[in-house]
């Protein structure tokens, strides 16, 4: 099946038409700015020209940056806190007319990863990490996805929420060497580990391209792994997040 896959993020909004079959990407993937601080009506119209440039009639799977319940938006750490309360489906449905299915985009990454990339036949407790403008969270237990996880929002033993120490954007901001953040997030990866002890780490996001680099300076007792997909994963997620609503619904 053939289905738009859409991937908000905190400074990018990517999009391509994903093969819900192979899990491969069918046509060349389309970026865009996220708006500024993502404010509601800004990030409709970026989705709606998401739609619009791949002229797609079809389905759309989209991940999104907050916890997501039944289609309604119940945190807004990284978005515009006007979000919060939002029937995410109905107010994008007022403008894009295609069947549209919304999860979180950490789980949206993890599915794609546990379908077809390197959690694919892993068992036990398997982490996914989307590193980016936060740290997105997804774990699966006997490939069962455990949703809505939000622990880049963690307290580490400093006071400081995770995410804001040591994702890819704290990196960029405080321009940090690679080994530098790799200390930093290895404090993370010990405080996950020490509450749930998983067997698998799958780290994603546009910094596992890096994974050889820094992965050495990682000491966790779990198998650790780059991301098959990279920054892909959140859109092939989605893709198939939308396959398996539509065929439910």
């Amino acid at each position: 099946m053939e289905i738009l896959g859409i991937d908000i993020g905190g400074s990018g909004i990517k999009a391509a038409v994903v093969d819900t079959a192979t899990g491969t990407l069918l046509t060349e993937r389309h970026r865009i700015e996220t708006p500024p601080h993502a404010l509601k009506n800004d990030v409709r119209e970026a989705v709606l020209q998401m739609v619009t440039h791949f002229n797609w009639k079809g389905p759309v799977g989209c991940g999104f940056p907050a916890v997501v319940m039944k289609g309604q938006i119940l945190t807004a750490s990284n978005i515009d806190k006007k979000w919060v309360g939002t029937d995410c489906v109905a107010f994008f449905g007022k403008k894009i007319k295609n069947p549209f299915f919304v999860l979180n985009d950490a789980d949206a990454a993890a599915l794609a990863e546990m379908t077809f990339g390197n959690g694919k036949d892993k068992k036990g407790v398997v982490l996914v990490l989307t590193i980016g403008t936060g740290i997105g969270t997804a774990m699966f237990c006997n490939n069962v996805l455990i949703p809505n996880l939000e622990f880049g929002q963690l307290f580490l033993k400093s006071g400081m929420i995770a995410e804001k120490f040591a994702s890819a954007h704290a990196r960029e901001v405080e321009n940090l060497k690679l080994k530098e953040w790799a200390a930093r997030f290895d404090q993370y990866l010990n405080l996950l580990e020490s509450y749930l002890y998983p067997d698998v780490i799958i780290l994603g996001g546009g910094i596992s391209r890096k994974f050889e680099k820094f992965s050495p300076w990682l000491s966790t007792r779990a198998e650790l792994l780059p991301a098959k997909f990279e920054n892909n994963a959140g859109i092939t997620g989605a893709a198939l997040y939308a396959e398996r609503e539509a065929r439910n619904t």
